[in-house]
Protein backbone atom coordinates (compact mmCIF):
# COMPACT_ATOMS: atom_id res chain seq x y z
CA UNK A 1 0.00 0.00 0.00
CA UNK A 2 1.31 3.46 -0.50
CA UNK A 3 0.09 6.48 1.61
CA UNK A 4 0.63 9.96 1.63
CA UNK A 5 0.75 11.62 4.75
CA UNK A 6 -0.09 15.32 4.52
CA UNK A 7 0.73 17.62 7.42
CA UNK A 8 1.49 21.59 7.49
CA UNK A 9 5.13 20.63 9.58
CA UNK A 10 7.97 18.92 8.91
CA UNK A 11 10.01 19.95 11.90
CA UNK A 12 9.13 18.07 15.17
CA UNK A 13 8.05 20.13 17.22
CA UNK A 14 5.13 18.93 18.81
CA UNK A 15 2.91 15.93 19.16
CA UNK A 16 0.81 16.07 16.28
CA UNK A 17 4.47 16.52 14.04
CA UNK A 18 5.82 13.98 16.26
CA UNK A 19 2.97 11.49 14.84
CA UNK A 20 3.21 12.11 11.64
CA UNK A 21 6.64 11.13 11.86
CA UNK A 22 6.44 8.17 13.66
CA UNK A 23 3.14 6.99 11.36
CA UNK A 24 5.55 7.55 8.08
CA UNK A 25 8.13 5.20 9.91
CA UNK A 26 5.48 2.38 11.29
CA UNK A 27 3.87 2.07 8.04
CA UNK A 28 7.15 1.69 6.45
CA UNK A 29 8.31 -0.81 9.24
CA UNK A 30 5.60 -3.04 7.80
CA UNK A 31 6.04 -3.16 4.47
CA UNK A 32 4.19 -0.25 3.02
CA UNK A 33 5.60 2.79 1.12
CA UNK A 34 4.66 6.00 2.96
CA UNK A 35 5.94 9.71 2.49
CA UNK A 36 5.31 12.88 4.14
CA UNK A 37 3.56 16.32 2.39
CA UNK A 38 4.66 19.33 4.46
CA UNK A 39 5.10 22.87 4.41
CA UNK A 40 8.94 24.50 4.67
CA UNK A 41 7.66 26.74 7.43
CA UNK A 42 9.77 26.19 11.15
CA UNK A 43 8.30 26.97 14.45
CA UNK A 44 11.56 25.76 15.63
CA UNK A 45 15.23 25.72 13.95
CA UNK A 46 14.67 22.23 13.68
CA UNK A 47 15.58 19.84 10.75
CA UNK A 48 12.63 19.10 7.98
CA UNK A 49 11.76 15.64 8.46
CA UNK A 50 9.32 15.30 5.42
CA UNK A 51 9.90 13.62 1.64
CA UNK A 52 8.16 16.92 0.00
CA UNK A 53 7.51 20.20 0.58
CA UNK A 54 5.98 23.37 -0.61
CA UNK A 55 6.53 26.84 0.60
CA UNK A 56 5.53 28.30 4.34
CA UNK A 57 6.31 30.44 6.65
CA UNK A 58 6.29 31.87 9.78
CA UNK A 59 6.34 35.54 9.15
CA UNK A 60 3.58 38.01 8.15
CA UNK A 61 2.58 36.67 4.69
CA UNK A 62 1.36 33.19 6.80
CA UNK A 63 -2.07 34.91 7.58
CA UNK A 64 -2.72 34.96 3.59
CA UNK A 65 -1.70 31.74 2.63
CA UNK A 66 -3.85 30.03 5.02
CA UNK A 67 -6.49 31.31 3.26
CA UNK A 68 -4.97 29.84 0.05
CA UNK A 69 -1.88 29.30 -0.45
CA UNK A 70 -1.41 27.89 -4.41
CA UNK A 71 2.09 26.60 -4.05
CA UNK A 72 0.99 24.14 -1.54
CA UNK A 73 -1.75 22.99 -4.10
CA UNK A 74 0.84 22.98 -7.27
CA UNK A 75 3.05 20.94 -4.75
CA UNK A 76 1.10 18.09 -3.19
CA UNK A 77 -0.51 18.16 -7.26
CA UNK A 78 3.32 16.96 -8.63
CA UNK A 79 3.38 14.86 -5.18
CA UNK A 80 0.32 12.89 -5.81
CA UNK A 81 1.31 12.51 -9.46
CA UNK A 82 4.53 11.29 -8.97
CA UNK A 83 3.65 8.79 -5.86
CA UNK A 84 0.70 8.04 -7.01
CA UNK A 85 -0.49 6.95 -3.70
CA UNK A 86 -3.80 4.62 -2.70
CA UNK A 87 -4.35 6.61 -0.03
CA UNK A 88 -3.66 9.92 0.90
CA UNK A 89 -4.12 10.61 5.19
CA UNK A 90 -4.11 14.43 5.47
CA UNK A 91 -3.25 15.14 9.44
CA UNK A 92 -3.08 19.28 9.44
CA UNK A 93 -3.63 21.77 6.57
CA UNK A 94 -5.26 24.77 8.11
CA UNK A 95 -1.89 26.61 9.15
CA UNK A 96 0.04 26.56 6.39
CA UNK A 97 -1.21 24.01 3.48
CA UNK A 98 -4.11 25.77 3.57
CA UNK A 99 -7.69 24.82 1.51
CA UNK A 100 -6.31 24.97 -1.30
CA UNK A 101 -5.33 21.19 -1.35
CA UNK A 102 -8.69 20.00 -1.22
CA UNK A 103 -9.82 19.19 -4.44
CA UNK A 104 -6.77 17.66 -5.00
CA UNK A 105 -8.16 14.90 -3.04
CA UNK A 106 -11.40 14.34 -4.42
CA UNK A 107 -10.50 11.45 -7.14
CA UNK A 108 -8.43 9.77 -4.24
CA UNK A 109 -9.09 8.15 -1.08
CA UNK A 110 -8.78 10.53 1.47
CA UNK A 111 -8.61 10.46 5.46
CA UNK A 112 -8.65 13.44 7.39
CA UNK A 113 -7.61 12.81 11.27
CA UNK A 114 -8.34 15.80 12.93
CA UNK A 115 -6.02 16.67 15.75
CA UNK A 116 -7.34 19.96 16.70
CA UNK A 117 -10.74 22.79 16.61
CA UNK A 118 -9.09 24.53 13.88
CA UNK A 119 -12.29 23.22 11.51
CA UNK A 120 -14.50 24.99 13.75
CA UNK A 121 -12.26 28.10 15.26
CA UNK A 122 -10.46 30.11 13.69
CA UNK A 123 -8.08 30.31 17.04
CA UNK A 124 -7.66 26.41 17.13
CA UNK A 125 -8.30 27.30 20.90
CA UNK A 126 -12.72 27.41 21.65
CA UNK A 127 -11.22 29.75 24.05
CA UNK A 128 -13.05 33.75 24.13
CA UNK A 129 -10.36 36.46 25.04
CA UNK A 130 -11.92 36.78 28.47
CA UNK A 131 -11.20 33.23 28.96
CA UNK A 132 -14.21 31.57 28.92
CA UNK A 133 -15.37 28.76 26.89
CA UNK A 134 -16.57 29.80 23.24
CA UNK A 135 -20.06 28.50 22.84
CA UNK A 136 -20.70 29.66 19.03
CA UNK A 137 -20.45 29.04 15.99
CA UNK A 138 -17.18 30.50 14.44
CA UNK A 139 -18.32 33.92 11.99
CA UNK A 140 -20.20 36.67 13.17
CA UNK A 141 -19.25 35.58 16.79
CA UNK A 142 -15.58 35.81 15.79
CA UNK A 143 -15.63 39.35 15.48
CA UNK A 144 -18.56 40.32 18.18
CA UNK A 145 -16.49 38.56 21.08
CA UNK A 146 -13.08 40.11 20.06
CA UNK A 147 -11.78 37.31 19.03
CA UNK A 148 -10.44 38.49 15.66
CA UNK A 149 -9.41 42.06 14.21
CA UNK A 150 -11.39 42.44 10.32
CA UNK A 151 -8.90 40.83 8.46
CA UNK A 152 -8.61 37.39 10.55
CA UNK A 153 -12.65 37.23 10.11
CA UNK A 154 -11.94 37.92 6.61
CA UNK A 155 -9.47 35.44 6.47
CA UNK A 156 -11.58 33.29 8.40
CA UNK A 157 -14.98 33.11 6.15
CA UNK A 158 -12.27 32.61 3.09
CA UNK A 159 -11.38 29.24 4.83
CA UNK A 160 -14.86 28.27 6.01
CA UNK A 161 -16.48 28.82 2.66
CA UNK A 162 -13.22 26.38 1.42
CA UNK A 163 -14.35 23.54 3.81
CA UNK A 164 -17.98 23.92 2.39
CA UNK A 165 -17.54 23.19 -0.95
CA UNK A 166 -13.99 20.86 -0.80
CA UNK A 167 -14.46 18.91 2.85
CA UNK A 168 -16.53 15.89 1.28
CA UNK A 169 -13.26 15.19 -0.49
CA UNK A 170 -12.36 13.50 2.59
CA UNK A 171 -14.22 9.91 2.37
CA UNK A 172 -13.72 9.31 6.18
CA UNK A 173 -13.24 12.16 9.01
CA UNK A 174 -11.58 10.74 12.82
CA UNK A 175 -11.05 12.78 15.65
CA UNK A 176 -8.03 12.47 17.94
CA UNK A 177 -10.49 12.43 20.79
CA UNK A 178 -14.18 11.74 21.54
CA UNK A 179 -14.40 15.49 22.73
CA UNK A 180 -12.83 16.90 19.69
CA UNK A 181 -15.84 14.53 17.57
CA UNK A 182 -18.10 16.30 20.29
CA UNK A 183 -17.16 19.76 19.30
CA UNK A 184 -17.22 19.38 15.70
CA UNK A 185 -20.38 17.51 15.19
CA UNK A 186 -21.86 20.19 16.97
CA UNK A 187 -20.58 22.90 15.06
CA UNK A 188 -21.62 20.78 11.92
CA UNK A 189 -18.90 18.86 11.06
CA UNK A 190 -19.40 15.14 10.63
CA UNK A 191 -17.18 12.58 11.82
CA UNK A 192 -17.02 8.97 11.46
CA UNK A 193 -14.65 7.93 14.88
CA UNK A 194 -11.99 8.58 17.02
CA UNK A 195 -8.29 7.17 16.53
CA UNK A 196 -6.61 8.57 19.97
CA UNK A 197 -2.92 9.48 19.75
CA UNK A 198 0.42 7.11 20.43
CA UNK A 199 3.27 7.76 21.86
CA UNK A 200 6.76 5.63 21.72
CA UNK A 201 6.49 2.62 23.93
CA UNK A 202 9.76 2.72 26.07
CA UNK A 203 11.21 -0.09 28.34
CA UNK A 204 10.19 0.45 32.05
CA UNK A 205 12.55 3.27 34.11
CA UNK A 206 14.31 2.36 36.62
CA UNK A 207 12.68 3.01 40.17
CA UNK A 208 13.41 6.38 41.28
CA UNK A 209 15.73 6.11 44.04
CA UNK A 210 14.51 5.91 47.82
CA UNK A 211 15.36 9.64 48.79
CA UNK A 212 15.19 11.62 45.84
CA UNK A 213 13.53 15.20 46.47
CA UNK A 214 9.80 14.93 45.20
CA UNK A 215 10.03 16.16 41.75
CA UNK A 216 7.57 17.60 39.00
CA UNK A 217 7.92 17.81 35.67
CA UNK A 218 5.92 20.05 32.74
CA UNK A 219 6.95 19.75 28.72
CA UNK A 220 5.19 21.51 26.91
CA UNK A 221 5.56 25.07 25.07
CA UNK A 222 5.63 28.39 27.08
CA UNK A 223 2.42 29.99 25.95
CA UNK A 224 -0.45 31.27 27.93
CA UNK A 225 -3.28 28.32 27.04
CA UNK A 226 -0.55 26.01 28.45
CA UNK A 227 -0.81 27.20 32.45
CA UNK A 228 2.57 27.39 33.23
CA UNK A 229 1.44 30.46 35.17
CA UNK A 230 -0.94 28.19 37.01
CA UNK A 231 1.43 25.65 37.87
CA UNK A 232 4.26 28.01 39.31
CA UNK A 233 1.18 29.46 41.25
CA UNK A 234 0.52 26.23 42.63
CA UNK A 235 3.57 24.73 42.65
CA UNK A 236 4.95 27.47 45.11
CA UNK A 237 2.01 26.93 47.62
CA UNK A 238 2.69 23.07 47.36
CA UNK A 239 6.25 23.96 48.63
CA UNK A 240 4.99 25.30 51.94
CA UNK A 241 3.81 21.59 52.80
CA UNK A 242 6.56 19.69 50.90
CA UNK A 243 9.74 22.04 50.98
CA UNK A 244 12.26 20.15 49.42
CA UNK A 245 10.07 19.48 46.35
CA UNK A 246 11.40 21.01 42.88
CA UNK A 247 9.93 21.54 39.21
CA UNK A 248 11.75 21.08 35.77
CA UNK A 249 10.19 23.24 33.26
CA UNK A 250 11.11 21.79 29.56
CA UNK A 251 10.13 23.50 26.57
CA UNK A 252 10.07 26.93 25.27
CA UNK A 253 8.40 29.79 24.08
CA UNK A 254 7.53 33.65 23.92
CA UNK A 255 6.20 33.37 27.85
CA UNK A 256 10.12 32.31 29.16
CA UNK A 257 11.39 35.37 30.69
CA UNK A 258 8.23 36.62 32.59
CA UNK A 259 7.74 32.83 33.39
CA UNK A 260 11.33 33.22 34.79
CA UNK A 261 10.63 36.46 36.75
CA UNK A 262 7.22 34.74 38.28
CA UNK A 263 9.51 32.05 39.66
CA UNK A 264 11.09 34.90 41.12
CA UNK A 265 8.63 36.62 42.83
CA UNK A 266 6.59 33.55 43.98
CA UNK A 267 10.34 32.76 45.89
CA UNK A 268 10.51 29.80 43.80
CA UNK A 269 13.05 30.68 41.41
CA UNK A 270 16.16 28.67 43.21
CA UNK A 271 13.38 25.34 43.04
CA UNK A 272 12.56 26.04 38.81
CA UNK A 273 14.74 24.71 36.08
CA UNK A 274 14.27 25.58 33.01
CA UNK A 275 15.26 22.64 30.66
CA UNK A 276 14.54 24.31 27.06
CA UNK A 277 13.14 22.86 24.11
CA UNK A 278 14.30 19.14 24.45
CA UNK A 279 14.57 15.85 21.93
CA UNK A 280 12.61 13.37 23.33
CA UNK A 281 15.46 11.11 25.00
CA UNK A 282 16.97 13.76 26.15
CA UNK A 283 13.76 14.39 27.66
CA UNK A 284 13.26 10.95 28.70
CA UNK A 285 17.11 11.53 30.84
CA UNK A 286 16.00 14.66 32.27
CA UNK A 287 12.92 13.07 33.80
CA UNK A 288 14.31 10.16 34.70
CA UNK A 289 13.59 10.77 38.29
CA UNK A 290 10.54 12.78 38.16
CA UNK A 291 7.24 11.30 40.42
CA UNK A 292 4.25 13.79 38.94
CA UNK A 293 4.35 14.98 35.96
CA UNK A 294 1.89 17.96 35.51
CA UNK A 295 -0.30 19.00 32.24
CA UNK A 296 -1.81 22.26 33.70
CA UNK A 297 -3.46 23.26 30.28
CA UNK A 298 -6.26 25.83 30.38
CA UNK A 299 -7.92 25.16 26.95
CA UNK A 300 -9.29 21.83 26.01
CA UNK A 301 -6.76 19.94 24.85
CA UNK A 302 -7.68 18.29 21.83
CA UNK A 303 -5.79 15.13 23.18
CA UNK A 304 -2.43 16.26 25.01
CA UNK A 305 0.20 13.92 23.89
CA UNK A 306 2.49 14.80 26.72
CA UNK A 307 0.22 13.14 29.33
CA UNK A 308 0.58 9.96 27.95
CA UNK A 309 4.02 10.66 27.45
CA UNK A 310 4.00 10.77 31.23
CA UNK A 311 1.82 7.83 31.91
CA UNK A 312 4.30 5.57 29.49
CA UNK A 313 7.34 7.05 31.54
CA UNK A 314 5.79 5.78 34.64
CA UNK A 315 4.23 9.15 36.37
CA UNK A 316 1.66 10.49 38.20
CA UNK A 317 -0.45 12.89 36.40
CA UNK A 318 -1.93 15.87 37.57
CA UNK A 319 -4.29 17.35 34.51
CA UNK A 320 -6.63 19.79 33.36
CA UNK A 321 -9.83 18.15 33.51
CA UNK A 322 -11.06 19.12 30.21
CA UNK A 323 -10.69 17.90 26.31
CA UNK A 324 -8.76 14.93 25.84
CA UNK A 325 -7.14 14.92 28.89
CA UNK A 326 -9.92 13.93 31.07
CA UNK A 327 -10.00 10.40 28.26
CA UNK A 328 -6.46 9.84 29.54
CA UNK A 329 -6.02 10.41 32.53
CA UNK A 330 -8.62 8.11 35.19
CA UNK A 331 -9.17 10.43 38.03
CA UNK A 332 -7.81 8.61 41.46
CA UNK A 333 -6.53 5.90 39.54
CA UNK A 334 -3.16 7.12 37.34
CA UNK A 335 -3.50 10.45 38.65
CA UNK A 336 -5.77 13.56 39.17
CA UNK A 337 -8.03 15.52 37.28
CA UNK A 338 -8.61 19.10 38.18
CA UNK A 339 -10.59 22.28 37.22
CA UNK A 340 -8.83 24.59 34.82
CA UNK A 341 -6.63 27.70 36.41
CA UNK A 342 -7.60 26.38 40.27
CA UNK A 343 -4.76 27.30 41.89
CA UNK A 344 -5.98 25.54 45.04
CA UNK A 345 -6.86 22.59 43.68
CA UNK A 346 -3.82 21.94 42.16
CA UNK A 347 -1.63 22.84 44.74
CA UNK A 348 -3.85 20.31 46.89
CA UNK A 349 -3.32 17.52 44.33
CA UNK A 350 0.47 18.24 44.20
CA UNK A 351 0.97 18.34 47.67
CA UNK A 352 -1.08 14.98 48.16
CA UNK A 353 1.47 13.15 45.68
CA UNK A 354 4.60 14.91 46.50
CA UNK A 355 3.71 14.41 50.23
CA UNK A 356 3.01 10.68 49.52
CA UNK A 357 5.63 9.46 47.07
CA UNK A 358 4.17 5.78 47.72
CA UNK A 359 0.95 6.95 45.87
CA UNK A 360 2.60 8.55 43.21
CA UNK A 361 4.44 5.78 42.26
CA UNK A 362 1.43 3.24 42.56
CA UNK A 363 -0.29 5.86 40.55
CA UNK A 364 2.19 6.10 37.85
CA UNK A 365 2.10 2.26 37.97
CA UNK A 366 -1.28 1.76 36.86
CA UNK A 367 -0.52 5.03 34.36
CA UNK A 368 2.20 3.18 32.25
CA UNK A 369 0.17 -0.02 32.40
CA UNK A 370 -2.65 2.05 30.35
CA UNK A 371 -0.18 3.61 28.32
CA UNK A 372 0.74 0.53 27.07
CA UNK A 373 -2.71 -0.51 26.71
CA UNK A 374 -4.12 2.50 25.11
CA UNK A 375 -1.76 4.94 23.76
CA UNK A 376 1.35 3.20 22.04
CA UNK A 377 2.52 4.29 18.40
CA UNK A 378 1.96 0.51 17.61
CA UNK A 379 -1.71 1.04 17.94
CA UNK A 380 -2.30 4.05 16.29
CA UNK A 381 -0.48 2.62 12.91
CA UNK A 382 -2.56 -0.83 13.30
CA UNK A 383 -5.64 1.36 13.73
CA UNK A 384 -4.76 3.75 10.62
CA UNK A 385 -4.08 0.40 8.43
CA UNK A 386 -7.21 -1.08 9.56
CA UNK A 387 -8.81 2.38 8.56
CA UNK A 388 -6.96 2.69 4.79
CA UNK A 389 -8.28 -1.57 4.42
CA UNK A 390 -11.59 -0.16 4.81
CA UNK A 391 -11.67 2.41 3.12
CA UNK A 392 -10.08 0.84 -0.16
CA UNK A 393 -12.73 -1.97 -0.09
CA UNK A 394 -14.91 0.77 -1.38
CA UNK A 395 -16.85 2.26 1.38
CA UNK A 396 -16.95 6.42 1.76
CA UNK A 397 -18.91 8.67 3.25
CA UNK A 398 -21.94 10.37 1.23
CA UNK A 399 -23.27 14.30 2.03
CA UNK A 400 -25.08 12.83 5.12
CA UNK A 401 -22.30 11.55 6.53
CA UNK A 402 -23.94 7.89 5.90
CA UNK A 403 -21.34 5.22 4.59
CA UNK A 404 -22.42 4.18 1.04
CA UNK A 405 -20.42 1.82 -1.85
CA UNK A 406 -17.95 3.80 -3.52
Amino acid sequence: MRVSIVHDYGVPVGGAENLSIALRAGLRARGHEARLFTSTAKPLPLPIEADATCHGTMGPTRRVLQAWNPMAAVALRRELETFDPDVVHVRMFMSQLSPSILPLLRDRPAILHVVNYDLICPLNTRVLPNGEPCREQAGAACGRNGCLPPLGRARAAVQRASWRRDGEAFDRILCNSHRVAEQLERYGVPTDGVVWNGVPERAARPSVPDGAAPHVGYAGRLVPKKGVDWLLRAFALACTDVPDARLSIAGDGPDRAALGRLADTLGIGARVRWLGHLDRDALEAAFADVHVQAVPSLWEEPFGLVAAEGMMRGCALVASRGGGLGEQVLDGRTGFLVDAGDVSALAARLSELLGDLGLAGRMGAAGRERALACFTEEAVVERFVAEYERLLSGKRRDREGVEVDA
